[in-house]
């Protein structure tokens, strides 16, 4: 096997058995004849298989299932369809169904009674549902801090996210920018926070003014390219623009076109998610990989320690990035 941890699913699969075969034989329980459950326990001992006690725990709370609440505009970024992926892949391999929350789902709903614990990626102090996600009276881990109020989340899990924009400017001062802007989320989301007071923090650090344009949690290519264009024009010096929303590329690139200017040399654009757009623009254009699949899996795999106390009520997580240079910092030669 690889590094990962031994599942059940590996477990049934080895033996030849449904997932729920192999539960049954390992837990006791159900009709399997004792030949078979003797193969499978057989199975299980030799892949080194350690039953996830945590994840069982909040198995038989009540449905098996737990629920996913993304931003309303996260059908537009691929960024959270694969964060979903691999929230799906961690929940399944703890034999958890995973449910995607539709818009408008609600505690008061018995959201309770049909899900045994709760991921809230990106809580935004402006999403209704969020503080009735929060008080539906089960587990709930948050993708990133929650900054309104009413109940806490049982847990969290955060990216660096000051640090990840600190790195940005310092990697674009490198390759000669010397007037970065920012083009960023109103302050109503944790992420969007850190960034902008990322952006001070440099600015105060460098001495020199990050300009920042508010524009939406998940820009469209229009929005972007009417801020970016908005930028330039008003800010003619600007020789560096960080994006900040998924899928915002072609907005910058299109508008950085219009206006005569050669990204890459005399304008350098990174990104602070990585995504299709960014990995497939030309020039392609340097951004932070958030791991986002990893970081899904991350969000469950924390949920699962809760119930059985593998996790204390406020535990915290750290997820880790790392940033891909490409040719749209490339700096002038």
């Amino acid at each position: 096997m690889t590094g990962r941890p031994v599942t059940l699913l590996d477990v049934a699969r080895a033996a030849g058995v449904s997932k729920s075969t192999a539960s049954d034989a390992l837990q006791g329980s159900g009709r399997v004849a004792d030949a078979t459950r003797e193969r499978i326990r057989a199975v299980a001992r030799d892949l080194g298989y350690r039953p996830n006690t945590a994840a069982r725990s909040l198995r038989r709370s009540s449905t098996g299932a737990i629920g996913l609440h993304l931003p309303r505009t996260a059908t537009r970024q691929d960024y959270y369809m694969n964060l979903a992926f691999g929230a799906v892949e961690r929940a399944r391999e703890d034999g958890l169904d995973l449910v995607l929350l539709a818009p408008g789902t609600a505690a008061g709903g018995g959201l309770a009674a049909r899900v045994d614990g709760l991921l809230v990626i990106d809580p935004e102090v402006e999403d209704p549902q969020v503080p009735d996600l929060l008080a539906a009276g089960v587990p709930v881990v948050t993708g990133e801090r929650y900054l309104g109020g009413g109940v806490a989340p049982s847990g969290a899990v955060l990216c660096d996210n000051a640090a990840l924009l600190l790195a940005l400017p310092d990697h674009l001062a490198e390759r000669g920018a010397r007037r970065p802007a920012l083009l960023a989320p109103g302050p109503g989301s944790d992420w969007a926070a850190a960034l902008r007071a990322a952006a001070d923090a440099w600015s105060a650090r460098e001495g020199v003014e990050v300009v920042v344009r508010t524009v939406p949690f998940a820009a469209t290519p229009a929005e972007a390219e009417a801020a970016t264009a908005d930028l330039i024009g008003g800010c003619p010096g600007t020789d560096a623009v960080v994006r900040a929303p998924d899928g915002a590329v072609p907005g910058v690139l299109a508008a950085a076109a219009r206006a005569g200017r050669q990204v890459g040399s005399d304008l350098l654009v990174a990104a602070c998610v990585d995504g299709a757009a960014a990995r497939g623009s030309n020039p392609r254009v340097t951004a932070v990989d958030l791991r986002p699949a990893e970081y899904g899996r991350a969000c469950a795999a924390l949920l699962g320690e809760l119930p059985a106390g593998a996790a204390g009520p406020g535990a915290v997580r750290r997820h880790d990035w790392t940033l891909k240079v490409r040719e749209s910092t490339a700096g002038r030669a």
